[in-house]
This record gives C-alpha cells, structure tokens and sequence, in this order.
C-alpha cells in the first residue's frame, strides 16, 4: 500500500475517465446498452457502476475504491448515511432467532438499530461494556452472528481491544463489524487486527465539511456482495453529487485529520486541569484508562474528545454560550469544531432506560475538534469553561 496521502489522492485513478483531473458527476439514474448481449452484462453485474444508479454508479465506484483502499480491504460500497450502512449490514447478515453483541457506549442510533429495530424481526442482542473482553466472550450464544463494535466510542471515548475480541467473536463463528468512523483510517485500520467489515459514517470525517450524508462499508468481496444484494432492495443510495462530495472530502483526509489529531489533543490537555472539568474523556490523555490499548492499535487519537463539567447541566449551559469559535451542531469530524450536549441528543433516539445504561452524564459536553489554529480554539474554550466555573 502506497502512504493514506497518495491512496487519498490517487486510489481511484484507474476509475476516472477520459484523462479528467477532477472526476466528473455521473448524475445519471440510468445508463444505455448498445446491444442486447451488453444489456445482459450489466443488469446481471455484481455491483456494477453503468446499469442503474440504485445498484451502482461510477462515482460510487470510485469513493468505494480509495475508502476500501484506505482501511486495507478488498472493496467496498456506498450507502446514503452511516445508519443506512449498518442497518443494510445486520438485514443482510441477520435472520429471525439470530442473536447480536453490542457494546453499550455506542452511538444512539446503532444501539437503537440493534435493541428496538431488529427485536421487531426476531432478532436478539445483549449489550456489554466493551472495556471487558471477556463481557463479550460471555455473551457469545449458539446463534450469535454479529458482534458491533465501535472504538473510541461516543460518546465516552470507551476503547475495544480489536484484536482480542476478533479472536472470541471468530472463536464462536460470529463476524465482527467495526464502526471506525471516530478514528478514521488514519488513525486505526480495523481489518488489520481481522475485523470482517468495517463501516462508516462518511459524513463525519471522510467528507469533512459537513456538506454530504453518507455511509460506506469495506471488506471481503463475499461480505459485501451479499450487503450490496440488500442494499439495492432496501434502497439506501447514495446520489452522484454526494458521492462526488465525499470523494473530494477523502482527497484531504490525511491532511484534515493530523491538525484535527492535534487541535483536540491540545485542547485536552488544556482543559483537563480547569476547575470547572471534573473530567477530559481522550484516549490521548496519560489519564484515560486505555491509553496502554490506544497507544497499541492506534497511531493516532482523533478529534473527539468528551469533557465532564463539575456543574452538570448548567455548567453545559455556561460553556456553550460562551463559546465563539464552536458551533452548537449534531454531527461531528467537520472542518469546524462542533459541540453537542449527548444526553439532549441521545433522548430522541434510545428510551430511558438504555440512556441510564449508556454512561452518558447530565454534565457532557461531547467536543468535535475542526482545523481552526490551535491557539485559537484553546484560547476560546478555556474563556468559555472560566464562565461554567464561575457557577461552582
């Protein structure tokens, strides 16, 4: 493999038509055949990219072959959102009476995915803290297909060890399935330590510029041929523009994600020792306590990091009015730093009781770390908790 910067740029070269420097939108919904031997060919195709945007599309091709080539996997496909990803992995992999593992610190809408949507199909799933491989050997059963993991986790930047749960899923004949939108492919490659698919919100930090909605999806040719032989039924397609979108996002993401490395370590460091922190939650920080784990499957820590402040709600209610630079927005890897309250989020998306499970406090304040000058960004946050202290 060439370095992330190269494949960024170039992963999809052979894709591109017509010598254009610049990939050109395919906005086509459909594509015509010469002949009637050619029609055959490409409406029987697996994945392919000229017969029907639904099941594929030259943009899609060419994204879907630089993230694949990114995270070290055999291919790949697009979706319109990262839920449209893995709700298109587990109705493809998943039957009624299977049974799942999933980690209880994950984003709301998987762990919505796995204990209210797919109970509905007769599909079960236990919920464990990912900090204890052996919670999830525990939890294996007979009929165990999937287990869903998502390391740093969001909210609480919680950290799997990859390794040591591949072994016990495949121990047990069940697949595991990667989140890896946190950490991107520059900072972890979960395929390297077995992983069987690896999914992402592209939206985060793979486009970038919060600009563009979508998912992707990387593994072995069987795995994701049977994903894509559902993907074109539950019809969760991406749009040229926004396929196009994404891939101009990727062509920076090494670049983006080394100043987003640093912003968010910087500004842990800055605020971990502010009177109104009760707590910085970054894998980067000497304080977590998986950095031992992070340092070992990780080259690089992320732009999330999660800060517990001492006066709980209002303390979140201080630091965000204070704030210039952040902006109060959902979603998170954007060229922009974005902060959001989880548990105001997380309420509309898992009931109660699974919330009180999550971890996830009154006081959080989840940060997304942009590109803008470190200096700056510390400078603003640190002005901005001095206010959430004041209420101490």
């Amino acid at each position: 493999m060439t370095g992330f910067s190269t494949t960024a740029v170039h992963g999809d070269d052979g894709l591109i038509p017509g010598g254009a420097v610049a990939p050109p939108i395919v906005q086509s919904a459909t594509f015509s055949a010469e002949s009637d031997e050619r029609f055959t060919a490409i409406a029987t195709e697996t994945r392919g990219s000229t017969f029907y945007t639904r099941y594929g599309n030259p943009n899609h091709a060419q994204v879907a072959a630089v993230v694949a080539e990114l995270e070290g996997a055999e291919t790949g496909l697009v979706t319109a959102s990262g839920m449209g990803a893995i709700s298109t992995v587990a109705l493809a992999l998943l039957s009624a009476g299977d049974h799942v593992v999933v980690q209880r610190s994950m984003y709301g809408g998987t762990t919505s995915l796995a204990t209210g949507l797919l109970p509905r199909f007769g599909v079960s799933s236990t919920q464990v803290d990912q900090t204890d491989t052996g919670a999830f050997e525990r939890a294996l059963r007979p009929r165990t297909r999937l287990v869903l993991v998502e390391t740093p986790s969001n909210p609480l930047l919680e950290l799997t060890d990859l390794t040591a749960v591949v072994k016990v899923a495949h121990a047990a004949g069940a697949l595991v399935v990667v989140d890896n939108t946190f950490a991107t492919p520059v900072n972890q490659r979960p395929m390297s330590a077995g992983a069987d698919l690896v999914w992402h919100s592209g939206t985060k930090f793979l486009g970038g510029h919060s600009d563009v909605s979508a998912g992707v999806v990387v593994g072995s040719a069987e795995l994701v041929e049977r994903v894509w032989q559902t993907a074109i039924v539950t019809g969760s397609t991406l749009g040229p523009v926004d396929a196009w979108l994404l891939l101009r996002g990727i062509r920076t993401l090494p670049l983006r994600v080394e100043r987003h490395n640093a912003n968010a370590l910087a500004l842990a460091q800055a605020m971990e020792g502010h009177p109104a922190v009760a707590r910085v939650r970054y894998p980067g920080l000497p304080s977590h306590p998986q950095q031992a784990l992070a340092r070992r499957q990780m080259t690089g820590f992320g732009g999330v990091l999660s800060v517990d402040l001492k006066a709980g709600r209002a303390g979140v209610a201080a630091l965000l009015a204070g704030l210039g630079l952040a902006k109060r927005a959902a979603s998170l890897g954007s060229v922009s730093t974005l902060v959001v309250h989880p548990r105001s989020m997380w309420a509309g998306i898992v009931d109660a009781e699974q919330l009180a499970a999550t971890g996830i406090g009154d006081g959080l304040v989840r940060v997304s770390t942009g590109i803008e000058d470190t200096a700056d960004l510390v400078d603003d946050f640190l002005a901005a908790l001095d206010n959430a202290a004041d209420l101490g």
